[in-house]
């Protein structure tokens, strides 16, 4: 196997299991043991070294391997009866699933899902914790249960750190670089068949996102990158790291999340029903969404009780520490140029989400 800048080149796969390639790129393998086991049957220690990884498995995987599971008769039985409950899955009958049999009416409304993490296999390192966690699950369920549903993030190239004690017993925190090519990903592209790339602006300049497609069973996850040209290296490290950062950085990766969220599902031809926000990094997406009402013709108050009727909220840590705050002087740092956008002076852009505390300056 050879690995070229983002490209990688894959051993030649026997006909009679080729669909062990598309079967890597869908993450139903992650809550489906059997699926697992196509995998690391062939290899185990293999498997264990690319951290249970079937994209990056195919491509260290031995081809004598895959030519001898090829002619093994159990393996091409447990291969045929996952491969049959896997299409069954993403292809079901319009009666099959919990949402079509009880919601006809509501099949082809789309709920977007916003969060700062997701948490689908140790091989994405893409969260932290609980909120990841849930965002994962969430996925997932969302997709056993048939719902209309696609999720928005990152796809963090340094993800979040590993953790290891010294000698001495201090903790230390490792980054290992996530390869794009060796993860479940590929490139989303928009109704023009073109690859997506969104921007936003950032003060002094505009900063750009590819938009990378993961599939979780059913549902689609779109993951904005920054690393990539014409943005300056700074802003390419913007998306480099999960809680990274300054609060610079965050309000910057929270307006990517959150307006550049909203620019990639309309790049993509993607128009949701529902928007749902996993915890307040993708707040910010309400406020282009009023931006685009608003340059619809609606006043700014209209268009807050449209985006008010269908947005949904959801959070695990409901306490200060676990939510961003940002002063006005980066309110007036980083949004000098969209208030006006919306209809509003600076005073009445403040009021939004206006939170004085006791230690802040009374005076904006």
């Amino acid at each position: 196997m050879k690995v070229y800048g983002r490209i990688t080149v894959f051993p030649i796969m026997p006909t009679r299991i080729n669909r062990l390639y598309e079967l890597a790129y869908n993450v139903w393998w992650s809550w489906h043991p059997e699926a697992r086991t196509l995998y690391s049957s062939l290899d185990p220690d293999v498997w264990e070294q690319v951290a249970h990884n079937p994209v990056h498995f195919l491509s260290k995987v031995q081809p004598q391997k895959l030519e001898q599971a090829a002619e093994n008769s159990e393996y091409l039985a447990l291969y045929d009866n996952v491969i049959r409950d896997f299409d069954h899955y993403i292809h079901p009958q319009p009666d099959e699933t919990w949402f079509s049999t009880t919601y006809p009416e509501l099949t082809n409304k789309t709920i977007a899902y916003f969060s700062a993490e997701f948490g689908l296999h140790e091989s994405l390192p893409i969260y932290s914790g609980g909120l990841g966690i849930l965002s994962g699950d969430h996925c997932k369920e969302a997709s056993d249960l048939g719902l209309p549903f696609v999720g928005v993030g990152f796809l963090y190239p340094q993800g979040y750190f590993s953790q290891r004690v010294n000698r001495a017993g201090i903790q230390e925190a490792s980054y290992d670089k996530l390869h794009f090519s060796e993860v479940p990903a590929v490139p989303a592209v928009g109704p023009d068949g073109n690859e997506v790339v969104i921007s936003v602006e950032l003060p002094g300049r505009r900063i750009y996102a590819k938009v990378w497609k993961l599939m979780v069973g059913r549902v689609p996850l779109y993951l904005m990158d920054t690393d990539i040209a014409p943005n300056a290296p700074a802003d390419r490290e913007l998306s480099a790291r999960l809680y990274g950062g300054d609060h610079e950085m965050r309000i910057s990766q929270e307006i990517v999340l959150g307006i550049g969220g909203v620019r990639a599902l309309r790049a993509l031809g993607i128009n949701p029903s529902t928007w749902h926000l996993n915890e307040g990094h993708a707040a910010f997406l309400s406020l282009e969404r009023c931006r685009e009402l608003v340059a619809a013709g609606l006043t700014f108050n209209e268009a807050r009780e449209v985006v008010k009727a269908n947005s949904l909220f959801t959070t695990h840590t409901p306490v200060p520490a676990g939510n961003d705050a940002f002063s006005f002087d980066l309110v007036d740092k980083f949004f000098s140029s969209y208030w006006g956008q919306l209809g509003l002076t600076r005073e009445q852009f403040l009021e939004i989400a206006r939170e004085d505390q006791s230690w802040a300056p009374a005076s904006v």
